[in-house]
C-alpha cells in the first residue's frame, strides 16, 4: 500500500470535517432535545423522569432499525453515486421505504394498543408502567411519519445533500424542545400534559418533519423519490440490499436490544438507577456526539470513492479517518469530564441518585473512546465497503455471549452494587477491539459493490 502524502491527509481530512460539521450539529441538537426531556421531566418529579426514559426505550430500537434500514441505503447510494447512477439509487431508496414502512406500522400497532405489555418489559414498578403508557399510546404516531422521513433524509445524506438532512431534523429537534415546554407545563394557554405532553410534542414534531421532506421531495433534485419505485422489481438490487442492509439492521438490532436490555437491568435495581442513567445517557451522547458524525461522514466518502473504484486510496483514507475518530474520542471524554458538573443540575435526584450519576459520569469519560473507534470502524470502514456481516457478528458475540450475560449474573446472581453492575456492562466497547483491529488490517472489507444496470 503507498503511503498517503501530507497533502492528500490533510485534503481527506478538511473534506471529512466538512461533511462531517454539520451531522455533528444535528447530533448536538439530538442532545439538546434529550437534555430538554430530562430537565423539564426532572422538574416533574423523578418518577416522571424514570417513567419517559424506559418507554423512550421502545423509540430507541425503533431508532436503531431505521439505522439499520438507513445503512443498507447508504452503503449502495455511496457507491453508486460514485458513478452517478441516479436511476439505481432512486430504486435503492423505494426498496429502504417499503422495510421501514412495514417495520414502523408494527411498532405503532404494538405502542398504541400494547404499551403496557411493553412497559412491564422494562420494568416492575406499577407507578412508571402507568406513567408509561399514555406516552407510549401518543409518541406512537410519531413512529409512522419517522419510517418515511428518516429513509428519505439519509437517502439526502447519501448524495450528499448533507445542509438539508441536517437542517431539517434540527428543525425536528428545536420544534421538538419548544413544543415540548408548551405541553409538559400549559404554556401559552395549552393543557398542561406533563409525561404525555413529550410524546404529543414529538409526534407533532416528527410531522413537520415529514411534511418538510414530502415539499422538498416535489421539487427538481438531484434524487427524486417516485412512489411508482416501492413497487419496483429489481432481483439483482434488491437482492443487494438484503446482502448488505439485512446484517445491518440486525447488527444495530442485535447490539441496541443488548444496549436496551441494559435498561432492563437497571430498570429492576429501582429508580435511583433509572433516573440517574437518564442523565448519563445525555452526556455520553454529547461526549459521542462528534465520532457519531464522523464515522457517518467517513463511512460516505470511502463509500463513494470504493463506487470510483480507487481503492488503493480508500485503504490511506481509512488509515486517516480511524486516526481522527480516536482524536474525537479522546476529545469527547474530556469534555464529558469538564462538563459533569453541568449535568447534575439537570434533574431534581435524589442523594443516591446524584451518587450514582457521578459514577456513571466518570465511567463514560473513557467509554467514549471505545464508542468513537467501534463506530469508525463497524459502522463507517467496514460497511464502506460493503461488509455488515463482520459488524453482526462481532456486536451479536460481544454484546450476547459477553456483556448481557455479565450484567444479568452480576445484577441477580452475585448481587453486586449497582455501580459495579454499570461498570461491568460499560466493557463492552473494549472487549471487541483487538478482533476489530485484526479484521480491519486483512483489508477483507474492501470492496466496490457496485453493479451495471
Amino acid at each position: 500500500m503507498t503511503t498517503q502524502s501530507k497533502a492528500d491527509r490533510y485534503a481527506f481530512i478538511k473534506k471529512l470535517l466538512w461533511l462531517a460539521f454539520p451531522i455533528v450539529f444535528q447530533n448536538l441538537i439530538t442532545t439538546a432535545v434529550n437534555s430538554a426531556d430530562v430537565v423539564m421531566l426532572g422538574f416533574i418529579s423523578q418518577d416522571a423522569l424514570s417513567a419517559g426514559s424506559l418507554a423512550g426505550q421502545i423509540m430507541y430500537v425503533l431508532h436503531l432499525v431505521f439505522l439499520g434500514i438507513s445503512s443498507g441505503i447508504i452503503i449502495l447510494s455511496a457507491q453508486y453515486w460514485g458513478k452517478r447512477d441516479m436511476r439505481t439509487i432512486e430504486n435503492v431508496i423505494g426498496i429502504g421505504m417499503r422495510f421501514s414502512i412495514i417495520i414502523s406500522a408494527l411498532f405503532f400497532v404494538a405502542a398504541c394498543f400494547f404499551p403496557e405489555l411493553l412497559m412491564r418489559i422494562y420494568t416492575n414498578d406499577s407507578a412508571l408502567i402507568a406513567a408509561g403508557i399514555p406516552y407510549l399510546r401518543v409518541v406512537s404516531f410519531s413512529y409512522l411519519f419517522m419510517g418515511i422521513s428518516q429513509v428519505y433524509l439519509s437517502a439526502m445524506r447519501a448524495v450528499e445533500r448533507i445542509k438539508f438532512a441536517t437542517l431539517t431534523n434540527s428543525f425536528a429537534l428545536v420544534l421538538n424542545i419548544l413544543l415540548n415546554a408548551v405541553f409538559i407545563f400549559g404554556l401559552f394557554g395549552a393543557p398542561k400534559l406533563g409525561i404525555m405532553g413529550v410524546a404529543l410534542a414529538t409526534s407533532i414534531a416528527r410531522l413537520i418533519e415529514l411534511l418538510i421532506c414530502l415539499i422538498d421531495n416535489m421539487g427538481e433534485r438531484i434524487i427524486h423519490f417516485r412512489i411508482e419505485t416501492l413497487w419496483h422489481r429489481n432481483r439483482l438490487l434488491f437482492s443487494d440490499f438484503i446482502h448488505f442492509a439485512l446484517p445491518a439492521l440486525a447488527n444495530d438490532v442485535v447490539w441496541g436490544l443488548a444496549f436496551s436490555t441494559y435498561s432492563i437491568i437497571m430498570g429492576h435495581l429501582g429508580s435511583d438507577v433509572v433516573a440517574a442513567n437518564a442523565v448519563a445517557v445525555v452526556a455520553r451522547n454529547l461526549g459521542c456526539t462528534a465520532c457519531f458524525g464522523i464515522a457517518h461522514a467517513g463511512g460516505i466518502l470511502l463509500g463513494k470513492t470504493s463506487g470510483e473504484g480507487d481503492l488503493e486510496k480508500v485503504k490511506r483514507d481509512a488509515a486517516t479517518f480511524w486516526r481522527v475518530s480516536l482524536t474525537s474520542g479522546i476529545l469527547g471524554g474530556i469534555l464529558l469530564f469538564f462538563t459533569r458538573p453541568i449535568f447534575h443540575h439537570m434533574a431534581d435526584l435524589s442523594a443516591t441518585a446524584h451518587s450514582y450519576l457521578d459514577v456513571m459520569l466518570l465511567i463514560n469519560t473513557y467509554y467514549v473512546l471505545g464508542k468513537a473507534l467501534n463506530t469508525a470502524f463497524i459502522g463507517g470502514i467496514f460497511r464502506s465497503g460493503g461488509d455488515t456481516k463482520f459488524g453482526f457478528l462481532c456486536d451479536g458475540i460481544n454484546m450476547w455471549c459477553y456483556a448481557v450475560p455479565l450484567g444479568f449474573i452480576a445484577a441477580f446472581l452475585l448481587k453486586l452494587p449497582p455501580m459495579w453492575v454499570y461498570f461491568l456492562i460499560s466493557t463492552d466497547e473494549f472487549s471487541k477491539l483487538p478482533f476489530i483491529f485484526r479484521h480491519y488490517r486483512s483489508y477483507k472489507w474492501l470492496r466496490n459493490i457496485t453493479r451495471e444496470f
